[in-house]
């Protein structure tokens, strides 16, 4: 009687270990069909792979992650960020990551959480010239022109033939110059109203 409970008890282990086993090969053709849909541009197709693969296997979070860039392009902000934070808890020091999120942020104009992420960014990989100028996006976007030319500066320091980030230091000093000559011109300065004036048109 021992011994057929034994022969049970290892049979009812390897029939366990061949669904696990089934399911995490399954997860595995999900997740690499959610790659060649996504590589295909078929954003749609791809979310539900890597769905199908999360649903087999919740705890795969290249799946989370690769799902969030999907749902980015296809312009979810809310479903894209909500990957990336569930992939962050895996990997808390992908710079790559937070960049991603960090723009989800800048689109849906949740500008101080894509500061945070940005400075998360520069954190793990000072030399990502992007971040610099992405979070000075940011900043300028929350009006606060001062940082955001710094950081334009650094990405300009790091590479001087930036032209996006010309072009984004450029439109910051123009907001800055006329946030001081509106506050000029309500106080009755004739020549900062003509200057905020013309800047404006």
């Amino acid at each position: 009687m021992k011994k057929l409970t034994a022969v049970v008890l290892m049979f009812s282990v390897f029939y366990v270990c061949t669904i696990v086993s089934a399911a995490e090969l399954d997860a595995d053709f999900y997740y690499q069909m959610g790659d060649t849909h996504y590589s295909d541009g078929e954003f749609d197709k791809a979310i539900e792979a890597y769905s199908r693969a999360i649903s087999l296997r919740p705890y795969l979070y290249r799946a989370y992650y690769n799902r969030g860039l999907a749902y980015y392009k296809k312009g979810k902000y809310d479903e894209a960020i909500a990957d990336f934070t569930v992939a962050e808890s895996k990997y808390p020091q992908n710079a790559e990551l937070f960049s991603n999120r960090g723009l989800a942020y800048l689109k849906k104009g949740e500008y101080n959480k894509a500061i945070e992420d940005y400075t998360k960014v520069i954190s793990l990989s000072p030399g990502v010239v992007e971040a610099y100028h992405n979070r000075g996006v940011a900043y300028a976007q929350a009006g606060e022109y001062d940082e955001a030319i710094e950081d334009y500066n650094k990405a300009l320091a790091m590479k001087p033939d930036f032209v996006n980030a010309y072009v984004s230091r450029g439109v910051a000093f123009a907001k800055k110059a006329m946030a001081d000559f509106r506050k000029a011109c309500e106080a009755g300065n004739k020549v900062a109203c003509d200057n905020l004036k013309q800047i404006s048109q």
